[in-house]
């Protein structure tokens, strides 16, 4: 197969020079030529050159103006500026405005052939370190992203196929499985990697501020709005906006991100003008959005908008394989941080990590390795693993998620083998475990019954047990409440 030259534009209004060249180095490149400057920027579009040799002197748009307006073409070709009359000042004004060489006439036909393959070559390491670059920096996308089970492998390879389309991707999984960390890898891996990577977390924000803080404000929009300022959107335009928790999205803002998702546009709060953005959106969420659906707490044609892609995270109680891997990752992650020598515990303590059930999946996990190397002490994991057994937390490893299980990867069981009943063991005498339970079960029947005297009017019943609705929420889901 014949080797296809490089091609070079030679913007000119002299036609002796193309020609000259082309005379001179046909065996190398293949030359085409433009009269003058407006010619010569139409022909970067059509001819699409692997570089550009630029006269300064040209009559109507000399060559700095030519150059000025090529550095506004997205990925334009290297130029060299020549000419005769290269004064100093033109040199400084082209490496200013990013011509890679600069050659005086009368020129030799080889120097010219050496400058063209010095730059060319600079090109070619450029890229060669840009590839280098994104294929590390993919990588390092998955050096926090441990696992070696079939359960991840699966999802690793759906990253990959979805990453650089433009379709939103639906993030869902239990708090704690890392979400975030795919929806980061999404973004690098993606072609806006370049761009802004910007998080939301949707229910971390107060509902009355969350609009602002998405869209952004004009100045006098509301008290205390003394100068207009961006959103997120818009601080995310180019790149990919996450946003974390989505199913706690107020129901009158959902409308407005529905429009963003179709239309690319928005208002900010106070203004009346269409801002556009060109933005990818990624969500997660670990609720039940048909529940929420059917319970008029989340659009439902907005849900069918962002599930261009659901991808849904396994628990690590459904892989549980994975568990030495990410001790070790841990281990060592946290003895650089903190100057520690702690790397390795001892197979009894693998084996209680592996046989826990694992509530608050890879987070505790991570929490619980960062205390052991900082207290330098593997023995309390055992003392972690007890604190955080209550029949409370191992009621909700049962039950959190029970219309979610259709959304839980590979077919795996929730439950985690844990038994869901929030019962008294006879034989166990400790003080801290029956307390727990006494407490779990009062907690259970209060809540109950502030539920039916408010007829289940979650918020009021919130304000009653002064406690945030969120909570509640997930007090409900832990003891498997119901309105029937």
């Amino acid at each position: 197969m014949a080797r296809i030259k490089t091609k070079i534009l030679v913007i000119d209004d002299d036609p002796k020079v193309s020609w000259i060249l082309s005379e001179g180095l046909a065996s190398s490149f293949e030359f085409v030529a433009g009269r003058d400057g407006i010619e010569g920027i139409q022909m970067v579009s059509t001819e699409r050159p692997d570089l550009i040799l630029l006269d300064i002197k040209m009559p109507g748009m000399t060559g700095l103006e030519v150059l000025e307006k090529l550095n506004k073409v997205e990925g334009r070709p290297e130029v060299i500026m020549i000419s005769g009359h290269g004064e100093t000042k033109n040199v400084v004004e082209a490496v200013k405005l990013g011509a890679a060489e600069f050659i005086d006439k009368p020129f030799d036909v080889r120097e010219v052939e050496t400058r063209i393959n010095a730059v060319l070559e600079r090109v070619k390491l450029r890229r060669e370190v840009s590839d280098l670059k994104k294929e590390l920096q993919s990588k390092s996308n998955y050096s926090n992203f441990i696992g070696d089970s079939a359960a991840m492998h699966k999802v690793k390879a759906l990253i990959e196929q979805v990453a650089d389309s433009e379709l939103t991707v639906l993030i869902r999984g239990e708090s704690g499985t890392g979400k975030e960390i795919v929806a980061r890898s999404l973004h690098q891996l993606s072609g806006r990697s370049n761009a802004a990577f910007v998080k939301v977390n949707c229910a971390a924000i107060p509902r009355d501020l969350l609009e602002a803080e998405l869209f952004g404000y004009e100045k006098g929009a509301f008290t205390g709005a003394h100068k207009t300022k961006q959103g997120r959107f818009e601080l995310a335009n180019k790149g990919t906006i996450f946003l974390d928790e989505i199913g706690d999205m107020p129901l009158e803002l959902q409308s407005k991100l529905l429009q963003v998702l179709e239309q690319q546009e928005f208002v900010r709060v106070g203004g009346i003008q269409n801002i556009h953005v060109d933005v990818r959106i990624i969500c997660a969420t670990n609720r039940n959005l048909e529940q929420a659906i059917a319970e008029r707490g989340f659009r439902d044609d907005l849900f069918y908008r962002l599930n261009e892609i659901t991808l849904s995270l396994p628990s690590l109680r459904q892989r549980k394989e994975d568990i030495p891997l990410l001790v070790n990752h841990f281990l060592e992650k946290y003895n650089k941080l903190y100057s520690r020598d702690f790397y390795q515990l001892t197979p009894e303590v693998i084996n209680q990590l592996v046989s826990y059930h694992w509530p608050g999946n890879v987070r505790q996990l991570e929490n619980m390795i960062k205390q052991v190397v900082v207290r330098g002490d593997e023995t309390i994991i055992v003392e972690l693993i007890a604190a955080s057994s209550t029949p409370a937390t191992a009621h909700t490893t049962a039950t959190q998620h029970p219309a979610h299980s259709a959304h839980l990867p590979f077919g795996a069981d929730d439950s985690g083998g844990e038994e869901a009943e929030v019962t008294a063991d006879p034989n166990d005498l400790s003080l801290k475990n029956r307390l727990g339970k006494t407490i779990a079960s009062e907690e259970k029947k209060l809540i109950s019954e502030v539920l039916t005297r408010t007829n289940w009017n979650r918020r009021k019943a919130a304000d009653i047990l002064q406690i945030s609705y969120r909570s509640l929420l997930y007090k409900i889901k832990d003891y498997n409440l119901n309105s029937k």
